[in-house]
């Protein structure tokens, strides 16, 4: 079995906007949780794309990555992800350029076909109901591609190609990563029973390419670690409830433990809270541990992506450095 100390360790934030703050608050608690994972020693640090939550504050993705980016100094800075089907492949290789170009070395592309949010604000966002399929994907990853690699009449300026990932919580981003021979990051924190089959299509899929040259897994996962289990399962209770408003079509800052506690769960409720909380990795340093050791002999995953979704800074911040040490112990 790999060792834990030979997996790599990333992180990917949200910008959780937590009851009682507002955006301002969460996205600079991003920017400072970046500085303080780098100091840690954490190989990635990802921002997500989100619209129309009023608990993630995560939406201009690429501007996220350029506050992050300045402020820190050696760790990769990414997107998890850019949903291509959002925006117009040539604005999303310009940006990239430009970041790769302010920032070069530490900038990591990955790219998601998901809308991000519902259907009506996806509608929104693309400024019609098409290019909501597969084939449509398909097309503007191949496109976004051709920009890169100064295809056409149409170049990106600034032309500058970071390292480009796929994302999914599905067998099709699986297969269409193996296929085209790019590292593939897996949803295991929102897809856990999808894990396991996705991986293994996708190295089953895989084709070596310039780009890589063998399968490269990193796995998403939620993770909560303070200093006894009773601390870490308080700590998850905001995470489950404000999901479970989020499955209403009711989607919430992040509530205070004490909100999550005071919630009138029904027994419905509570068995989907369990259930989503059952998928998250939470406990003291020896439970964690156990738990990512189990991930890692499941899948072979190559690299871990942390996210880790508590009301309070301090426990946020906390729950990365007892991580960081299970590396090192």
């Amino acid at each position: 079995m790999k060792p834990l100390s030979d997996v790599a360790l990333s992180v990917l934030d949200l910008s959780p906007i937590p009851s009682g703050a507002d955006a301002r608050t969460a996205l600079r608690n991003t920017v400072e949780l970046a500085r303080q994972t780098e100091r840690l020693g954490y190989r990635r640090f990802w921002v997500a794309e989100h619209h129309n939550m009023p608990g993630i504050a995560s939406s201009a993705t690429t501007v996220l990555m350029s506050h992050v980016a300045a402020a820190t100094e050696s760790i990769r800075v990414g997107s998890g992800g850019i949903m291509l089907p959002n925006h117009a492949p040539l604005v999303v290789a310009e940006q990239f350029g430009m970041l790769e170009a302010f920032h070069p070395g530490r900038i990591d592309l990955g790219i998601g076909r998901a809308p991000g949010t519902d259907q009506r604000t996806a509608i929104a966002l693309r400024g019609s109901a098409q290019a909501l399929g597969a084939d449509d994907f398909l097309q503007q990853l191949s496109e976004l591609m051709g920009y890169f690699d100064g295809e056409g009449a149409v170049r990106a300026v600034p032309r500058y190609k970071p390292p480009v990932w796929l994302l999914g919580s599905s067998g099709f981003s699986a297969r269409l990563a193996g296929s085209l021979g790019l590292p593939f990051a897996f949803a295991h924190h929102f897809s856990a029973r999808n894990t396991i089959p996705a991986v293994e299509l996708y190295r089953e899929s895989f084709q070596p390419s310039e780009a890589l040259p063998e399968p490269y897994v990193m796995l998403g996962a939620a993770v909560i670690c303070a200093e006894t289990d009773d601390r870490a399962r308080w700590l998850a209770g905001p995470s489950g409830l404000q999901f479970l408003q989020l499955r209403r079509g009711n989607p919430i800052p992040l509530p205070t433990p004490e909100e999550a506690a005071g919630y009138p769960y029904s027994e419905i409720d509570r068995h989907f809270v369990d259930e989503r909380l059952g998928t998250t990795i939470h406990g003291s340093p020896s439970t964690v541990r156990k738990g990512l050791e189990t991930l890692v002999s499941d899948t072979g995953a190559d690299e871990i992506m942390i996210t880790t979704m508590v009301h309070g800074e301090a426990d946020r911040l906390r729950s990365y450095e007892l991580v960081a040490d299970l590396t090192h112990a």
